[in-house]
Parts: C-alpha cells; structure tokens; sequence
C-alpha cells in the first residue's frame, strides 16, 4: 500500500490550495529551490507525522527536491485536508496515509505504515511516530541517525525521554527556534484558534468571557486575540512567572476553579492533561463552550464530562453539545482536539513559512551533523535561526540597520565607561 486517503479525486482542489498557500511562503520557497540544486537529502528515506495541510504540502515538498524519500502520515485524527493528501500522492508522488477524521486504529495504522519505510529521519509533530518506534518498532531503531519535532507537547516528551536515557538518536526541537515559537505559537495560534471557535460556533467574541487555560507563547496568541476582538479575558496558570506577566499584560488571572463559573468560552492551551475537570464541567454557565488547542484532546476531561451528562448530540458541524443533569448543556468542539485544524484550516501560510523553514534546515543540518551528536535534543542552531530571519525580512522588503566598526568594537570591550 503506498497512500491510503480519502478520495484521489480531490487531489485537483488539493493541487491549487497548495499552490496559493506557496505564494505566501517565500523563505520556504528559496529552500526549495537550493535544495533542488544541491540535493542535501538525496537518498534519505524521511517519514513525516505532521498536519496534513497546504502548507505541510509546500514542506514535504521541497524535502523531496532536496532527494529525500518522503513517506506522509498525520499527525492528529482532525486536522487532514483529504484534498491536500489526494494531491501529496497524485500530483507531487509523496507517499501519504491520513484521512480526516480516521479512528484511533486506522490513525496508528497510518503511522505503522509511514515506519514500514524502514525510515533514517523522523519529522514530528507530537511525538507520536517516535514514541511508536521507541515502544512497538525498536527493530527499526539502528537505522535512523535522527529527527525533527515540531510542536511543544512533542518537544516535552522527547525531553522526558531523553531525561530517562531512553531516546536513541538526536533530536531536534524545532518549537524551540526563535522564529517558530515567537511567531508560528503566539500569531499563528491565536488566529488560527479564533478562527477555529468562529467557524465552529458563529458566536460573538466581543462581550463574552474568554478563558484561555495557559500563558505560553500559544496562550499569549490566544489571549491577545481574544482582547482584541472585545472578550473579557481570563487566563488561568500554575507557573507564578507567566501568571504575572498575564497580569501585567492586562488579564484577569485566577484559579480554574473561580474562572469556570465565569466563562462563556473556555481554550485549552498547556500541553498537559485534564485541564479542564469535572468540578469545571458542574459550575460551568448553560451553553458555555469548550475547546482546546493544545496538541492532544487529553486537556480536556471528557470521559468525566460524557459521565456527568444524560445526553449528548452533535448540534452543528464540529459542536457536540452535552446535557447534564438539571438541563445544563456545555458544547465540545472538535472532539477536544486541536479546534484551529479540526474546525478550520490551521495557521496562515505565511507564519508556518518560518516554521517549515526551520523543518527543512534542521533535516539539513541532521544529515551534516548526526555522527556528532547525543542521543539528546537540540534546540535549532542559531545561524539557522538568524538567516530564517533574514530570509522573511528581505522577502517583506523590509531592511535593518548594521552596526559600525565603532559600535562592534565597543560591544566587545570593557574598557569603555560611561
């Protein structure tokens, strides 16, 4: 089996989508075209687990001008465009296992048959495909010199790993690339969420009262957005630093416990598990809604919600409302998974412009560097960084100041006073 999607008959749609997202990633876009040339992959068998999305598209893409044998599964049950992956197989010959919407079995059938490739690279998001080489396919281990993780939650269990000494080849975090988590976590984020919970809902932002679970760089996104679209936001924290930065922000910040009978509308946002509970769940508003953006639906309880309710139904595309006892309905979207890939598209093209870039140049530099590195994870090398950076820049037009031979000199002395 080499694809397994839902209809090879979208890959048209599919083509032209992939196409107008390409126009909006310029760094991405001169990546391809060096590794058309110089060919840095040539040979490497590379399984990605990502977001099947136009813009995962132009990334797997341009791996493959740069000589790689790229294999594509998803990276969550929600987030596949059928028309995108109908497209990776028909029209660009990329190897590609997702469907939208797939069950749990038919999700790590896919992930199995990505691994079936015997691949030397892993590109992650979420650390799926690497925790099922690690735990089911250790056979296929001593073969591959390392990896890519693209997202926090990945880049946490890869850090657990590694703590433990079980990872068995390097790692890099790309979230943790300046110009990934600045950008792709705060603006991509909390637009693409908004987006998501608009489509979803068709509800006013303005006037309600927006809680948004985490005060990372994709809670910050969301919380900004949320402000700006007129909510009364609130964040909830464990972490005293990002709780006070909320604050001065200009957030209300409070406990769980007191936001929840607030509440209009609740995103999760932490990357940890049961963010949202049943004592949540019971002093909630009728009609509040929940949803979460985190990578994986386990930020929200909702084994514990499905056993306080009497009766559950789906009420719009993407919304399942719940009914507990006494009448009140709290709505779910998006199954409790990633509400900006499930009900909408994901973050615009131009943003994951900088994160795919990251992607490919971290591929790159795995290939030059593995025989050199640990079994640990590494953050982006800053060179890569910086001329992602400069790449974006000059591609908006936008130019910036250099420093003087005088002003070089004076940031590498101590003599030089007041």
């Amino acid at each position: 089996m080499k694809h397994d999607v839902k209809d090879i008959k979208l890959s048209g749609k599919g083509k032209l989508r992939i196409e107008w997202a390409g126009r909006n990633m310029p760094v991405l876009r001169q990546i391809h075209a060096r590794f058309a040339k110089e060919k840095p992959l040539a040979g490497r068998r590379l399984a990605a687990c990502l977001h099947i999305t136009t813009e995962t598209a132009n990334l797997l893409i341009a791996l493959k001008a740069g000589g790689a044998q790229v294999t594509a599964c998803a990276s969550n049950p929600l987030s596949t465009q059928d028309d995108v992956a109908a497209s990776l197989v028909k029209d660009y010959g990329i190897d590609t296992f997702a469907i939208k919407g797939e069950d749990n079995k038919t999700y790590y059938s896919h992930i199995k048959a990505a691994l079936d490739t015997r691949p030397v690279m892993t590109m992650d998001d979420g650390a799926d495909l690497v925790n099922e080489l690690h735990s089911k396919r250790r056979e296929l281990l001593k073969g591959v010199i390392g990896g890519t993780e693209e997202t926090t939650t990945g880049v946490i269990r890869l850090q657990a790993m590694a703590n433990r000494g079980v990872l068995e080849f390097p790692v890099v975090a790309v979230n943790e690339a300046k110009t990934k988590h600045f950008f792709d976590n705060r603006y991509g984020t909390g637009q693409s969420t908004m987006d998501g919970i608009i489509r979803a809902t068709n509800l006013l932002i303005a006037g309600s009262v927006f809680v948004v679970a985490g005060y990372g760089w994709c809670g910050r996104g969301l919380a900004m957005r949320a402000k700006g679209m007129g909510a009364d936001t609130i964040v909830t924290e464990v972490d005293p630093l990002k709780a006070l930065e909320a604050v001065m922000d200009g957030f209300r910040v409070m406990p769980m416990a007191e936001a929840a009978r607030l509440g209009d509308i609740f995103c999760t946002i932490t990357g940890n598990l049961n963010v949202l509970r049943a004592e949540h769940f019971r002093v909630m508003k009728d009609g509040a809604v929940v949803c979460n953006s985190g990578h994986f639906n386990a930020e929200i309880d909702l084994p514990a919600l499905a056993k306080l309710s009497g009766k559950r139904r789906v009420i719009r595309d993407f919304v399942e409302e719940f009914t507990l006892a006494g009448g009140k309905k709290v709505n779910v979207l998006a199954e409790g998974r990633l509400v900006n890939l499930g009900a909408a598209e994901g973050h615009p093209a131009s943003v994951m412009d900088m994160s795919f870039a990251n992607q490919a140049l971290s591929a790159e530099y795995m290939v030059k560097n593995s025989a050199q590195l640990k079994r640990q994870v590494y953050v982006v090398p800053e060179e890569i960084d910086k001329e992602i950076a400069r790449l974006k820049l000059a591609a908006r037009g936008t130019r910036i100041d250099k420093l003087t031979p005088e002003q070089v000199k004076y940031l590498n002395s101590y003599e030089m006073g007041t």
